[in-house]
């Protein structure tokens, strides 16, 4: 479990780790703390003490990848679970994995998530998140009825074999490294497993401007994924950063082309419509009172994410040669991770 600054979560995200219907005495669980500034190192430390399986890891460089690397540097274990600290795992959330890795043939494997939230806003933004219209082509946001082979997973069960020949997650990648790590594990030929039966509930962020923010990060750092691998990219995953261009082209040529000016209406009349379509379809139970805030939330998602990508091409101009120097992991691992 990579962390930071996780108190409102970590209460409920490690005791269910804990919680799992897997035998402890079989399972180790690191909880990886990026030098956290509230209580999150405290309540681990105080679960450490009755359960000899947690260990806490530092992470002084603070980001997901390093913390990641430090923890398989660790573990011991033929199969590794990768788990978040603002998500809360289903008690046969582990045991299901180790079924599906020993018996389906698959590298990688994880389920759909449920995301939620627990204010007005945040429940909002959890549908916009779990919607098709919101987020493309992520099935496990918007699929819960078939298992199927897949890009990525969240949250994800691997097989130690499957980690060894992938290597380490790439600690350039503050944001995305997921979707990289799972790339190359196909690349490799691996296979990652989307099954109904693993289930996980992931909180949404609670407002619109910290939603801004993820997304932003994951356009700006798609482009570096996109310069390493640019194979792994799909159609759909350009449209946010088309959209926003266009509609800043065409509203800063308004003034001097008319053309411009009907382009910018055609495109952002389009959306509009389709915006407030899908906002419709995505309300539940008539809660009319939520569609403008889902709306703005569905925008947010498009527009944050396309304007990130396109800061990136700006951002990462001169580094189109794929550079591979930073999987190499910033600690040494261990002679034999299997060993304690």
């Amino acid at each position: 479990m990579p962390v930071r600054n996780e108190s409102s979560f970590i209460r409920r995200s490690l005791p269910a780790v804990l919680a799992q219907d897997y035998e402890p005495q079989r399972m180790e669980v690191f909880v990886v703390d990026g030098m956290s500034t509230d209580d999150t190192a405290e309540f681990v430390q105080a679960a450490a003490k009755e359960h000899p399986n947690v260990r806490l890891i530092r992470n002084p460089a603070k980001i997901v990848p390093v913390g990641l690397n430090l923890a398989l540097a660790e573990a011991r274990g033929e199969i590794i679970v990768r788990v978040d600290g603002h998500c809360e795992i289903a008690p046969d959330y582990v045991s299901r994995c180790v079924e599906h890795l020993l018996k389906d043939g698959v590298d990688a494997v994880g389920g759909p998530i449920e995301t939620v939230g627990e204010t007005t806003i945040a429940n909002v933004i959890s549908a916009a998140m779990s919607s098709r219209f919101g987020v493309g082509g992520s099935s496990f946001r918007t699929l819960k009825d078939r298992a199927m082979l897949v890009d990525t997973v969240p949250f994800p069960g691997y097989t130690r074999q499957a980690i060894e020949s992938t290597g380490p997650f790439d600690e350039e990648l503050v944001r995305n490294q997921d979707d990289e790590y799972n790339y190359r594990l196909r690349k490799n030929g691996g296979r990652v497993l989307l099954s109904p039966d693993i289930h996980s509930r992931y909180y949404s962020r609670s407002s619109l401007s910290s939603l801004w923010r993820q997304y932003f990060q994951y356009g700006y750092w798609k482009v570096r994924v996109m310069q390493k691998h640019w194979r792994q990219m799909r159609i759909y995953q350009f449209a946010p950063a088309i959209f926003a261009a266009l509609l800043v082209l065409t509203l800063l040529l308004s003034p001097f082309l008319r053309i411009a000016l009907f382009a910018f209406i055609l495109v952002a009349g389009s959306y509009a419509v389709a915006n407030l379509t899908a906002s419709i379809a995505t309300v539940k139970n008539k809660q009319w009172y939520k569609l403008p805030l889902l709306s703005i939330s569905f925008a947010i998602l498009h527009l944050s994410y396309g304007f990130g990508f396109l800061y990136g091409l700006v951002r990462f101009y001169d580094r189109w040669n794929g550079d591979k120097s930073s999987l190499q992991p910033v600690t040494k691992p261990a002679e034999n991770p299997r060993q304690a």
